[in-house]
């Protein structure tokens, strides 16, 4: 296939984000160009996916592939936080199960479903640049490899940029330079893959099961192949002094030592990989989408991995990007709506799950006070519940932000969410300064009179009035 000279949306990128928006808006009938520098399939960590992804591969006509793929089910979790232990069970949800992925696998198998759709995909492609008109992007300066004899090159025009280069973050880094890294998740992961670790038989199928330690916390992710992630968490200072004495392999085994959940099940594992490490986990955009484009996925933002929530906030990105460019496309919306009902969705997505996540580091009071910040985050209410997790259980599945953009929504209020943090108000300032930033303070900001918009899937994916 002949690289274009044009088209109408360049997607950037063939991760999970940039894969599912450009399926989403091919099967809208729309020309779509994808360039990924790498040749799939590639190594990539994030392998816990959550109940709210499987809407998206409805709408991507790619659920039954993944079903039938073989993938670890992922029918709940178990968190062992503190003093406190309790068990998620997504048997009651719209979707009652998640999967545990090989992400080699597992994205290979989308970005090939998004050629099967009509998406134009090129691999070990790599933008070099992008030429602006004013603050809007026009066109992308592209390199290939081709062969020892030289590289090919070009230029490719667009009508619109979807961004998900990951933590690259071609838009973010290089020309608005508008990524913020809270001081307070400066962390650094830790892990390894191993076999014979036991499953826990207390827990739902496939579970994520994750247990606190004094510096940080562990987990477990059990694949369909026989192996299981193990990794740990640690704050970076934590991670640099323990570095001086202990090697990456001493450091995690030592993490597991401290944590009998995660001992009972690994004792008599073996490491069978090298150990891996990435730090800078959580950060965020200070916007997410202008003139002619939209950033999403990794590109856009990432928050601590506690939650598992990358490939929701990645696919739940890129829905929010596919309908509001599509509705704008068909005349439906103004740039400005879309882009409003976008920046606006998206923004109150990663915020929730950013303070969900920091009620876990700030505290250990106890799983009710988590199921309380839950229930304040939500836009439903869950205080008649017979089951006090039921807040928690939606938010942590990302069932509450397709919730939201179904049934329409309300931004985060500041004042209600300082609350939820539980410190003294010196520090929660503090606080929510490192946290949010100016990403938050642009959040309480009127957006084009989005709030009667939501998505909707029939007869085509896009944005309607309430």
């Amino acid at each position: 296939m002949t690289m274009p000279t044009s088209t109408q949306v360049l997607v950037i990128g063939g991760g999970p984000a940039g894969a599912t928006a450009a399926t989403l808006l091919a099967r809208e009938g729309f020309e779509v160009t994808l360039l990924e520098r790498e040749h799939f399939p590639r190594y990539h960590i994030g392998e816990s996916l959550l109940p709210s992804c499987l809407e998206i591969f409805d709408l991507l006509g790619a659920r039954e592939k993944l079903d039938a793929y073989g993938f670890q089910r992922k029918e709940g979790g178990y968190f062992k936080w503190g003093n406190d232990s309790w068990t998620l069970d997504f048997s009651g949800l719209r979707h009652p199960y998640g999967f545990q992925v090989i992400r080699s696998e597992f994205d290979q198998l989308l970005l090939e479903h998004a050629k099967s759709q009509g998406v134009k995909v090129f691999e070990g492609v790599e933008v070099r640049s992008l030429t602006f008109d004013g603050d809007r992007p026009r066109s992308a300066h592209w390199a290939q490899a081709a062969d020892a004899a030289g590289e090919t090159n070009g230029e490719l025009s667009f009508d619109f940029l979807i961004d998900a280069s990951g933590r690259a973050g071609i838009m973010a880094n290089r020309y608005l330079r508008n990524r913020h890294y809270p001081d307070a998740f400066q962390n650094v992961a830790i892990w390894g893959y191993w076999k014979g670790v036991k499953r826990m038989e207390t827990a739902p199928e496939g579970s994520v099961v994750v247990g606190s330690i004094d510096d940080g916390w562990v987990w477990i992710i059990p694949f369909h192949d026989g192996r299981s992630s193990i990794g740990v968490v640690l704050h970076k200072t934590t991670f640099k002094e323990k570095k001086q004495q202990l090697s990456l392999e001493q450091m995690l085994r030592a993490c597991i030592n401290e944590c009998p959940l995660i001992l009972n099940l690994a004792e008599s594992a073996e490491l069978i990989s090298e150990i891996g490490a990435e730090q800078d986990f959580s950060y965020s955009a200070e916007s997410t989408a202008g003139p002619g484009y939209f950033l999403i996925g990794d590109a856009a933002c990432f928050i601590d991995p506690l939650l598992s929530t990358g490939v929701h906030l990645a696919t739940h990105g890129a829905m929010l990007a596919a309908a509001s460019l599509a509705s704008l496309l068909r005349g439906e919306v103004t740039e400005e709506q879309a882009s409003g009902f976008f920046t606006q969705s998206y923004r109150k997505a990663y915020l929730r799950l950013m303070t969900m996540i920091s009620g876990f580091y700030q505290q250990y009071s106890g799983k009710e006070s988590y199921f309380w910040q839950a229930q304040q985050l939500s836009s439903h209410d869950y205080a008649s519940s017979p089951d006090l997790n039921e807040a928690f259980l939606y938010l942590v599945s990302g069932m509450e932000d397709l919730r939201d953009v179904e049934q329409g929504h309300q931004p985060l209020d500041i004042s209600n969410v300082s609350q939820i943090i539980p410190t003294g108000d010196a520090e929660r300032n503090e606080f929510m300064q490192q946290i949010y930033g100016v990403v938050f303070a642009a959040s309480s900001a009127p957006d084009a009179a989005v709030d009667d918009l939501h998505i909707a899937t029939t007869p085509h994916l896009g944005l309607v009035r309430q």
